[in-house]
């Protein structure tokens, strides 16, 4: 390079800085200089950063395909312009074909670009055989074919990617060890993600507070919540990101009290709180029927954004109703500006479970009417707000239509409302039969269900059915074998319950009649979405603790 194009290069790169959008008039007069001057080929991967950053793709590969003999450096930038055009391919095509032409032809820097200009065509195999080119990948190249995989929804082979890539001996910078830690929460591949942290904490990038997020959401994701504190305490500088995932971690992993303790500690620390912080809060005191308290967190934030903003409406809809304020959540509802099916499903469930099961009918109608469709989480709704009210006749009917009409498969919530509607009327035979016919295996809960009509409606031998099926599933929980064994004793049939009781004691478990009382009204209201009644409730559960079968 001449000494004029080296000054000429050292004034451009202290204009054209990677932050340093110019406008693209500006680019075009440099490109015009650059000609005048004879320095285009010299400088001419500035010109073409320069041209890429600022949205002038085409005119970036006008530029590169003047060069006569453009060098290694100047393909990544012109493929970048290319993957941002309309149709990428066609010009991504052109240039990988004249990148053979040359003799760097299987240079990283290239390789790597084309590998994400096919992965952005959604051409992964292609993007696959640009990476195996490459005889020794770089972190970049690695982290290109990552992310490749992770953009076309092949998450758990992103994470297999990544394993090769840390046993090739690749040392991670901070955007790659998000990028893994991201794929590995995604999946909730602890194994992998806590071997990823353990290499992340080597390099000395632990303290970057994205990849300690990353890694915070990776044990939020699996339910680690102790291991997520341990990261979360040690961070030095936490955003609001990583405040709105403990608490939001807390929340959906069964601690709504911490989640609560955290979110009003953040606040004392003058954080101000994303709406999905917000929404785990108010999942929170959802889970603890605190109305007070989710009123208060619902003021954290702009009465707008909560009608605007779908997961923020859904929280404060789901908080009202189950809490008890039923008006509450049909405000909210009939204010909110964008309601997709996660908020319509809120309020029917919200109307259902509270006694208002005719106007959670209609509600599905006027869904319908604005052009949503019901969708599985809806009949959840439509089934809990029959259960509720012993609606036997439309429990059946909404079952049928979801399966004929509507051509939705139903889950196993949807056969445990079925289940429990049935045995709370005392249509313990079909309950049963029903649990027969399942295409999957029946858990605890429907078990669970099963034994509470049993119970409500004197049915001995089928309680001993449901009892033996719950022991199976649920070795550990003494509750089942002390039911059980009252069945056999309250029948005269002593030796059976000696043989329990010997069980139980080969088990290391101790007979607790209070525990067996609880477990059987938690398992009996548990196919909802939440326990009403509670009064009721305890009056069972006390009634179980001597249960004598007449």
């Amino acid at each position: 390079m001449s000494d004029a194009a080296a000054a000429v290069g050292r004034l451009l790169t202290g204009v054209l800085r990677p932050n340093n959008h110019l406008p693209p008039l500006t680019v075009k007069l440099l490109h015009a200089r650059l000609l005048r001057l004879h320095l285009l080929t010299d400088l001419s991967p500035l010109l073409l950063r320069a041209l890429s950053s600022t949205g002038l793709h085409l005119h970036a590969l006008r530029v590169h395909s003047l060069l006569p003999n453009p060098s290694h450096l100047t393909f990544p930038f012109a493929l970048k312009a290319a993957s941002r055009l309309p149709d990428p391919l066609s010009a991504g095509l052109q240039l990988h074909g004249r990148s053979l032409k040359l003799p760097y032809h299987s240079n990283p820097h290239v390789l790597t670009s084309l590998l994400s200009l096919y992965a952005r065509c959604g051409l992964l195999h292609d993007a696959q055989k640009a990476f195996d080119e490459m005889s020794h990948p770089s972190t970049v190249s690695w982290t290109a074919l990552i992310t490749a995989y992770m953009d076309a929804g092949r998450v758990q082979e992103a994470v297999g990617v990544a394993r090769k890539a840390f046993a090739s001996g690749m040392r991670p910078d901070s955007f790659t060890a998000v990028r893994v830690l991201t794929a590995c929460a995604r999946v909730t591949d602890l194994v992998t993600g806590e071997a990823v942290w353990r290499v992340v904490e080597q390099e000395g990038i632990a303290g970057n507070v994205f990849v300690a997020t990353a890694a915070l959401d990776l044990y939020v994701k699996c339910g680690e919540m102790q291991k997520a504190r341990v990261v979360f305490d040690k961070m030095q500088n936490k955003d609001a990101v990583a405040w709105g995932a403990m608490v939001g971690g807390y929340a959906s992993n069964g601690h709504p009290r911490e989640a609560l303790e955290l979110f009003f500690a953040m606040q004392a620390e003058g954080m101000t709180p994303e709406c999905y912080t917000v929404a785990g809060a108010l999942s929170a005191c959802t889970r603890l029927g605190a109305l007070d308290l989710g009123r208060r967190a619902a003021r954290m934030v702009h009465w707008d954004e909560v009608l605007d903003n779908p997961v923020l409406g859904t929280a404060l809809i789901d908080m009202y109703a189950k809490c008890g304020s039923t008006g509450e959540a049909w405000m909210v509802f009939q204010q909110m500006r964008k309601r997709d099916i996660i908020v319509w499903n809120a309020m029917i469930l919200g109307l259902g479970m509270t006694g208002h099961e005719k106007i959670a009918f209609a509600l599905v109608g006027q869904m319908e009417k604005s052009g949503m469709t019901p969708n599985d989480n809806t009949f959840i709704g439509l089934l809990c707000s029959c259960t509720h009210t012993g609606l036997v006749k439309d429990g059946r009917r909404y079952f049928h239509n979801m399966t004929q009409s509507y051509r939705i498969s139903p889950r196993i919530e949807h056969y445990g409302c079925m289940v429990d509607l049935l045995s709370r009327a005392g249509l313990l035979e079909e309950a049963h039969q029903l649990i027969e016919d399942m295409p999957m295996q029946a858990n605890a809960v429907i078990w669970g269900a099963l034994l509470g009509g049993c119970k409500i409606h004197r049915d001995a031998g089928l309680a001993e059915h449901a009892l033996k099926q719950l022991i199976l599933l649920e070795p550990w929980n003494s509750g089942n074998y002390v039911m059980l064994s009252n069945i056999y004793s309250n029948s005269g049939r002593w030796e059976d319950a000696a043989k329990l009781r010997l069980e139980m004691k080969a088990r290391g478990l101790r007979r607790s009649l209070h525990l067996a009382g609880l477990n059987l009204m938690v398992r009996s209201t548990s196919s909802m979405s939440e326990i009403t009644h509670i009064p009721s409730q305890i009056k069972f559960m006390k009634s179980s603790m001597n249960w004598a079968w007449k």
